[in-house]
């Protein structure tokens, strides 16, 4: 009998002693997980409204949001892992398939913005069976709480596309490593609208000289018109081209009555007036003898 009542006393001390959690009880020390000698069943990640599409493109940042619930008494700080499961083989030409930053994310959690969150892009060779390492996002370390909803941004460029529809591995793990919450997610890669040197255009001119600019869009055959400018009935013919100036944009070429070829070289804003004669570039003469330019 002596011995069971010590026992008692000490187990008493030792709750007494135990640290305590954020906002709660003594930690560890009320969980009948814990009393009984066996770990907390790890909680769960749930992605809200099931899987994302993420044009990969010029669309700008779509958002993604999902929550971690956590078993009571986690001890903080908290990781969290964000790996696909899927990997990138080595370009045909060797390097990288995608961009330096084919990804551009920023996280926050529980309403806290942590700022810029880099992504990891490792690639292999095809031949390699199975890669040790996959593409990954750095999320913040966090303190604990019963549950984390995580906000990440994420801006894709083109090259984005080759990574198809992957699902995301997540793991939470407590500040000794252990794993406090697990689940996959759903990430839709699909071609995007191309930058603007990649994407076609046509140009119309209207009766009253005012040529027009119709652009290729995302999932659209052409987006809504934009002016660029007026007085283009100087010209006998007009046609857009590719970024002949090699400034990344697409340019337009116009043939004069003296049979001589003008280039107008593009600019970062398609959309603003462009006058005849101006910033312009001779190519040559002699171009009457076409009767269509394109």
């Amino acid at each position: 009998m002596p011995r069971v009542r010590t026992a008692v006393v000490a187990a008493a001390l030792a709750a007494s002693l135990a640290p305590v959690a954020f906002g709660g009880p003594a930690a560890f020390a009320a969980s009948p997980a814990a009393a009984a000698g066996t770990a907390a069943e790890p909680g769960t990640v749930v992605q809200e409204g099931g899987r994302l599409t993420v044009p990969a493109g010029e669309e700008g940042p779509v958002t993604l949001r999902f929550t971690a619930t956590l078993p009571a008494g986690v001890q903080g700080p908290v990781s969290a892992s964000f790996e696909l499961d899927t990997w990138l083989a080595e370009a045909a030409g060797g390097g990288s398939p995608v961009s330096a930053d084919v990804i551009r994310s920023t996280c926050s959690v529980n309403g806290v913005p942590y700022g810029a969150c880099a992504w990891d892009m490792p690639y292999f060779a095809p031949s390699l069976p199975d890669p040790p390492v996959r593409p990954s996002l750095g999320l913040p370390e966090v303190p604990a709480a019963g549950t984390l909803t995580y906000t990440v941004t994420l801006d894709a460029d083109r090259t984005a596309a080759v990574l198809g529809r992957p699902d995301v591995l997540v793991r939470l793990t407590d500040g000794t490593g252990a794993t406090v919450a697990a689940g996959r997610l759903g990430l839709d890669f699909v071609v995007g609208t191309p930058t603007a040197g990649q994407r076609g255009a046509v140009h119309a001119r209207d009766k009253d000289g005012v040529l027009w600019r119709y652009e290729r869009r995302y999932n659209v055959p052409y987006g809504p018109r934009q002016r660029v400018g007026g007085g283009w009935n100087t010209y006998t013919a007009i046609a857009g081209t590719a970024e002949l100036g090699r400034d990344t944009y697409p340019d337009l070429v116009a043939r004069d009555g003296a049979g001589k070829l003008w280039l107008y070289q593009g600019t970062r804003k398609p959309s603003a007036e462009l006058v005849p004669g101006s910033a312009r570039t001779l190519v040559g003469g002699g171009w009457n003898t076409y009767d269509l330019i394109f």
